[in-house]
């Protein structure tokens, strides 16, 4: 398979010289989802969900991981380190693994899913475990790095960024343009940052940016950090956004929104996508779908193409599955079953 840095050379800070370290990430698929727009009161055909789950560590972070640890080899980096509320320390360690760097993560301690946790585990990061939120471990993780001179791969990498920019062109190559409206949750704020710039390079009409955080975790929404975040969603649960300038920045030059939905929001639309579209994301994933419900609720229907960002698969945070009842029955040899 070609590498999202090969398919994308000439729109990505690389020469000749880079050495591509790749899991043969992106070309993650655009699914029309009827069933969601129906529930929305929108047409048929309009809604579609970019499942970013399908990508080789299951998230959208190894889209820009794959540019950021190149860059990090080909600047001779003996190592590479992380703070992660689960998705960014799964990716950095299987690229770094990929890479033969040492790798080194940052974790807020008791706070990321098993999912997650376990892949940075097999890949042989390094696990550093923080008192205290994701801001906490993000703010330690950038100190030490600074002192003993590892290459931080969150998003305040560019190089993060600029790889994660390329999910905005296999949308529009996809749909044969840009979205009119795009949702999707916001944590860090990485990824709204790195859709915007994608789509401004692109050129021509731009969707408006719909970002949603957790209301435990909306700082964006509240115009303050939030000193203790909690939301069911782990991975948006970041009190402080490194990227918060870039998001608002997308929000107003598109002309969109960053709200909030509550967990029960989020945990319902996790729930229908699975059910009802046949799509497992992680909670946090589903934020874009329950804002998206939310503004349909309130007669605040988008008009025309609307892209859902699904970030990460449902295997990260198995757990969260375990929330929701199903019908389970017994079957015993030789007697008979009725289905």
């Amino acid at each position: 398979m070609t590498s999202l840095i090969e398919r994308y050379r000439e729109r990505l800070p690389v020469t000749r010289r880079t050495p591509i370290v790749s899991l043969g990430e992106g070309a993650t698929p655009l699914i029309r989802a009827d069933r969601l727009a129906r529930t929305a009161g929108l047409p048929p055909g309009c809604v579609h969900l970019k499942f970013e789950g399908t990508n080789p560590t299951g998230s959208f972070k190894d889209r820009g991981m794959t540019v950021a640890m190149s860059k990090a080899l080909e600047a001779g980096a003996q190592g590479v380190l992380c703070a992660s509320t689960g998705n960014t320390a799964a990716s950095a360690s299987a690229y770094a693994a990929k890479a033969g760097l040492r790798c080194v993560v940052f974790l807020p301690s008791g706070a990321v899913a098993l999912g997650k946790l376990s892949q940075a585990l097999m890949h042989g990061a390094e696990i550093v475990e923080v008192a205290g939120n994701f801001d906490a471990a993000l703010k330690e993780a950038l100190k030490v790095a600074a002192e003993q001179g590892f290459t931080v791969v969150n998003s305040s990498n560019p190089y993060r960024i600029e790889g994660q920019k390329t999910a905005a062109f296999e949308v529009a190559e996809a749909l044969g343009r840009a979205p009119d409206y795009q949702f999707l949750p916001v944590g860090n704020a990485g990824n709204i940052t790195a859709y915007w710039r994608g789509y401004c390079e692109l050129g021509g009409p731009r969707p408006r940016m719909m970002g949603f955080q957790a209301a435990g975790a909306a700082p964006l929404v509240l115009g303050r950090p939030v000193r203790d975040p909690q939301t069911v969603a782990t991975a948006i649960r970041i009190g402080d956004p490194y990227s918060k300038a870039g998001a608002l920045a997308a929000r107003d030059e598109s002309g969109g929104m960053i709200g909030s939905v509550t967990d029960a929001q989020i945990l319902a639309a996790y729930r229908f996508l699975a059910r009802e579209e046949g799509v497992f994301c992680e909670p946090a994933s589903a934020a874009g779908v329950a804002g998206l419900l939310k503004l349909a609720a309130q007669g605040r229907k988008p008009k025309g193409t609307v892209v859902c960002v699904l970030t990460g698969h449902g295997l990260k945070d198995p757990a969260a599955a375990q929330r929701f009842p199903c019908r389970r029955r017994r079957l015993v040899p030789g007697r008979r079953f009725k289905l």
